[in-house]
């Protein structure tokens, strides 16, 4: 068995056997669907009831927002319109209201439109303001018709609403909010490739900064070369993480088989739904969950996945690359900041662009451009591949992503070499440079 053999084989059990590693394998995913039950738990629970004084010396508004505390709103509305004023102000510095709405009496609508005032200890939300806006406007808007003598009822009978019907080009019909499905599934896969190389790259540096500080390098590399030692290291753990994530995808996936039985809902690209089920989705909840997951299964899975695991070890392989050099210039943790924000920067750049920019033009220039540039590709374009990608832009990026790994590698173990039995001095850019030279 060669050397490097060796090293990967010592990593990989080191990194397997480890009780966390055992432990967080299994209990992450538990915990993954506890913490997103927790969370949908809080967002169905009601939210305190706040109360809103409304002086309205129009009399124009005031039943509008009283006829809202029967539709089961956060707000509760008080008619206060006889009480002083300033009293009401008093009252909200007391904290007895969340705000008083305002209303003066006025000379016509339109200086109305202008004075009506929101009285508050805090800023109020954007969400309530824009629907307390929207319901004086809407109120002055008929009260202006009126008093023009138009039919306010034909009016609001002649307004149209438009509801597309959305269909694919076979003739099947679509759903909506099948981008943002995609966009999470080809996010999280990128997310878990992040977080896999801030988690296990830093592994990688804190194993090569402890066996530099304890001199067992001195030992190892009398046999070993430092190019071997630092590939042993980064293969090792990266397959360590990868049974990781296989593991997590049977979980995974086990639970999606299980959930496509409860909804029963047959599974395959070559699954239809029929007319009778089209229309039990417009009437019950579990047939608009049948529709959605045959949409999921109808993703491109496999290209998914595999595209999953062959990011995952380029990005992890092209990142640990820095991390092992980064480990082997400096003495301890503290003193490798400074070189840690360039790497994570790319990182969370490629986040950034993936769901700000793919959502809306997965196959648009800057789309393109970023999940081909290496630093951004494993996370940019498994954003992508979701919504369809090219063969050819895949090839195209995963040849990129890979040969700018072996020229990473290149320059990573000249510092590596060099930086391995460098004690006692915090290095610059400027010596990581030279080193490069040597």
């Amino acid at each position: 068995m060669s050397i490097i053999s060796l090293i990967i084989k010592r990593e990989f059990v080191a990194k397997v056997r480890n009780k966390s590693f055992i432990v967080m394998t299994f209990l992450s995913p538990l915990l993954f669907v506890a913490i997103t039950g927790f969370i949908a738990y809080l967002s169905s629970m009601k939210p305190d009831t706040k109360l809103i004084a409304i002086h309205d010396e129009s009399g124009l508004f005031v039943n509008e927002f009283i006829a809202l505390n029967n539709k089961n709103s956060d707000y509760k509305y008080l008619d206060l319109s006889k009480v002083d004023i300033q009293f009401l102000k008093d009252s909200i510095v007391k904290e007895n209201f969340e705000a008083l709405l305002y209303v003066p009496k006025t000379v016509n609508n339109r200086e109305l439109e202008t004075k009506i005032q929101l009285v508050s200890n805090e800023s109020p939300s954007i969400s309530f303001i824009e629907s307390t806006q929207g319901i004086i406007a809407d109120k002055l808007t008929k009260n202006n018709l009126e008093l023009a003598h138009l039919d306010t009822l034909a009016i609001k009978k002649a307004k149209a609403e438009v509801v597309f019907k959305l269909s694919k080009a076979s003739g099947e019909e679509s759903l909506r909010g099948l981008n943002e499905i995609k966009i999470g599934i080809g996010g999280a896969f990128g997310y878990l490739i992040m977080m896999f190389i801030i988690i296990y790259g830093n592994m990688v540096m804190r194993s090569v900064i402890e066996e530099k500080t304890n001199r067992i390098v001195e030992i190892i590399i009398s046999s070993v070369k430092p190019f071997q030692l630092m590939m042993g290291k980064i293969i090792g753990t990266s397959l360590a993480g990868l049974l990781q994530f296989l593991i997590w995808a049977v979980i995974g996936l086990s639970l999606m088989f299980a959930a496509s039985a409860f909804f029963g809902v047959n599974i395959g690209p070559t699954a239809r739904v029929s007319p009778e089920m089209m229309h039990a989705a417009q009437q019950e909840l579990t047939g608009t969950a049948q529709m959605y997951i045959k949409e999921i299964w109808n993703l491109p899975i496999a290209s998914i996945l595999i595209g999953f695991v062959v990011y995952f070890i380029g990005g992890y392989f092209l990142y640990s690359s820095f991390y092992a050099a980064i480990g082997a210039a400096v003495d301890n943790q503290t003193d490798s900041q400074q070189f840690l924000l360039p790497i994570i920067m790319p990182l969370m750049l490629s986040v950034y662009i993936g769901f700000f920019t793919v959502i809306n033009n997965p196959h648009g220039t800057v789309a393109l451009v970023f999940s081909m540039i290496p630093l951004t590709s494993p996370i940019v374009m498994l954003m992508r591949i979701p919504f369809g990608v090219p063969w050819w832009q895949i090839a195209i990026s995963v040849s990129l992503l890979f040969g700018t790994f072996f020229g990473v590698v290149w320059f990573a173990a000249k510092i590596y070499r060099v930086g391995i039995l460098m004690y006692g001095k915090k290095p610059s850019w400027g010596e990581l440079y030279k080193w490069l030279k040597y």
